[in-house]
């Protein structure tokens, strides 16, 4: 359930198409995926059915141009997929996120003509993407790799071992980052893009999660796999760029995936609160309630604007990496602060899983960590401040 939480200011107004998608997007997340929401997160996987409808709806292939049998459309429309669905289940979110802001954006940017051809036809309409830049000693020193790459005559060889990739059972195209020369350092770092069946690629144990339990995240293991030349994405040497341009995006689409989480829990607190009863008297009837919702509805409205304003500055050119970091900080801040105090007016209600509460509360914790972490975002913006 969702509330109509503010009057739109001019920042966040949306244009009569953008209120059409969002509204469409949102009544598909309502009706597909609501019921499903529970089961989901207790077997800690998504329903193959559910992935389908996303791809019928065109919810997978948002920027793919419409030549590659995509639907055209701009980063800001990707963003309101993500911000609508979250409002239902951040877990599935999860999905079209790094699906479209990640895995299609790098690909649109930095792969070959041939490259397009072949996987963003697929990528919009049955193949799901993750991106596997993360490992065990390499989180937020995200180009410490160990994972190697090794020039053949043939191709390429990897080895290595990637954790925490987001998409990885569900996903059929992989983009992996690997150091293809240790002595250059960062710069030795390259992309390769990697199907889920090739020899030597595997995908490992899936981890058991606090919070969006039905996204999987596993490890990929790297065994003497084998690539022809045309598996590199972009040029060797260059995965850096490709990393840091694409994770910029993708926080914009974090922070749209935290909107949304606040704003559904914005909504079942304040349909709770209307129907539970003490002394006499719904809940909210209480000034401390409604001073409660109306606090968590200005932090959500103070997040929407970032959200869109970084979204509206991608999508026109111009620079936003830094808004993009406040995106991610603050909205993530405010999704657990809101999700934490629709808890509180659920009461002990909130504490048990025969409400949605307290799945929202574990869902908002990771939003401070994937995709670079709080602190990380406030380095960028110092930096940026600074210099």
């Amino acid at each position: 359930m969702t509330a109509s939480i503010h009057t739109p200011s001019p920042l966040t107004r949306l244009s009569d198409e953008e209120q059409l998608f969002y509204s469409t997007v949102l009544q598909f997340a309502q009706q597909a995926i609501a019921p499903h929401v529970r089961a989901m997160d207790d077997a800690q996987q998504l329903d193959p059915a559910l992935i389908r409808g996303l791809f019928e709806l065109g919810l997978m292939g948002i920027e793919i141009p419409e030549e590659h049998g995509g639907a055209g459309g701009s980063f800001f429309d990707a963003a309101l997929a993500i911000q609508a669905i979250s409002t239902v289940d951040p877990a599935v979110a999860v999905l079209v996120d790094v699906h479209n802001t990640l895995v299609v954006n790098a690909l649109r940017r930095w792969a070959t003509a041939d490259q397009k051809r072949r996987w963003l036809p697929r990528l919009a309409t049955d193949i799901t993407g993750a991106y596997a830049l993360s490992e065990a000693g390499s989180g937020s020193d995200a180009f410490a790799l160990q994972a190697r790459a090794e020039a053949t005559s043939a191709g390429y060889l990897l080895n290595g071992r990637k954790l925490w990739i987001s998409n990885a059972r569900e996903a059929g195209l992989f983009i992996v980052f690997a150091t293809l020369d240790p002595a250059a350092g960062y710069r030795g770092i390259t992309a390769f893009l990697i199907e889920k069946d090739t020899p030597g690629f595997t995908v490992g144990r899936k981890e058991d999660k606090l919070g969006i339990r039905a996204s999987s995240t596993c490890e990929l293991l790297l065994d003497n796999c084998e690539l022809p030349a045309e598996s590199l994405l972009g040029e060797p040497g260059k995965g850096y760029k490709i990393a840091i341009e694409t994770l910029n995006e993708g926080r914009i689409g974090i922070g749209a995936q935290m909107l949304g989480l606040a704003e559904g829990a914005w909504g079942h607190a304040a349909r709770y609160a209307k129907e539970r009863r003490q002394f006499g008297k719904a809940i909210a009837e209480f000034q401390a309630v409604q001073f409660t919702l109306a606090r968590m509805a200005t932090e959500i409205e103070a997040a929407r604007l970032l959200v869109y304003n970084a979204a509206r500055l991608k999508d026109a050119g111009q620079p936003y990496v830094r808004e993009a970091a406040m995106t991610k900080l603050f909205a993530s801040e405010v999704a657990e602060s809101v999700a934490s105090q629709c808890v509180e007016v659920f009461g002990g209600n909130g504490f048990v899983r025969d409400y949605p509460a307290e799945k929202f509360y574990r869902d908002a914790k990771v939003g401070k960590i994937y995709e670079g972490t709080s602190n990380m975002q406030l380095m960028t913006i110092a930096k940026h401040l600074l210099g």
